[in-house]
């Protein structure tokens, strides 16, 4: 497979008006604002299917090899044979697998993804839930990182700052080291991302954390047990399935990560702290 060598801007500047909301305040203002360029990629998998994906269309072979290992359409990168656009239709990946297809994902057919969620149109969510594998355990990692872990992210939130509304996740190891890190509408999209990098760069995703810029989700928790990944730290809430997932699939899962505490849900021995 070669490199993603996408074109990297993901902004589109729109004309608006700035209006005051005072009494008595200002005239509107016109002024072009920048945000999040969104729009479909479609993934075409050789003898099973094809997926639509709803994202920020950057990055596009670490999403889509990120979203075929969390899938588990795919175990390793190098079960893909080529991972290319198409030729002739734009906003099209076409994807060749290795060895034979999956018999058990050749029934998928398509489906359309969207960016709020993952597990929408999804069928037999409940089995998939179920499906989902403990990770090990073996990270361990100081509580005084996790802060360090959160800022770090907010660094790489360069769509963020240049328009907002795109979410963030960052692969990190046992330092607080980012290994990987991708921006994405869906956040859903930005894991994959993440987890499509170090596939593209040969780093291993087991035995790491996964820092989230918003709130902890069912289908973000079943993609890091898919990778390995053993602790997931947001800034924001978990949902309460999401909790009872990483509990069962033996992941440590912090929410509410802030300068001085955080909150840990779920098996707490991961993280080191000195109080």
């Amino acid at each position: 497979m070669s490199q993603d060598n996408d074109d990297p801007r993901a902004v589109r500047y729109v004309p608006a008006h700035r209006i005051s909301t005072a009494v008595g305040g200002t005239p509107p203002v016109e002024e072009s604002v920048g945000v999040a360029l969104e729009g479909t990629v479609t993934i075409e998998i050789d003898g099973i299917g094809s997926y639509t994906v709803l994202c920020v269309p950057d990055d596009k072979r670490a999403m889509v090899l990120g979203f075929l290992y969390s899938e588990g359409i795919i175990d390793a990168a190098s079960d893909v044979a080529s991972l290319e656009p198409s030729e002739i239709y734009p906003g099209v990946m076409q994807v060749r697998l290795a060895g034979e297809v999956s018999q058990t994902r050749s029934h998928e057919g398509s489906r359309l993804i969207l960016s709020s969620c993952g597990a929408c149109g999804s069928e037999g969510i409940d089995s998939k839930l179920k499906a989902i594998r403990e990770v090990d355990d073996t990270l361990r990692i100081d509580g005084t990182v996790l802060p360090a872990v959160r800022d770090s992210l907010r660094e790489n939130q360069t769509l963020f700052k240049a328009c907002g509304g795109t979410h963030a996740v960052a692969i990190f190891d046992d330092t607080g080291t980012i290994l990987s890190a991708a921006e994405d509408t869906g956040r859903h999209n930005a894991l994959d991302k993440a987890i499509g990098k170090c596939l593209l760069a040969g780093v291993p995703t087991d035995r790491r954390g996964a820092a989230l810029s918003g709130r902890v989700s069912v289908e973000m928790v079943g993609k890091c047990a898919r990778a390995g990944i053993e602790l997931i730290t947001a800034i924001s809430a978990p949902t309460s399935l999401a909790i009872e997932v990483a509990e069962r699939c033996n992941i440590t899962l912090c929410a509410f990560v802030r300068e001085t505490r955080a909150t840990v849900f779920t098996h707490p021995r991961r993280v080191v702290t000195t109080g």
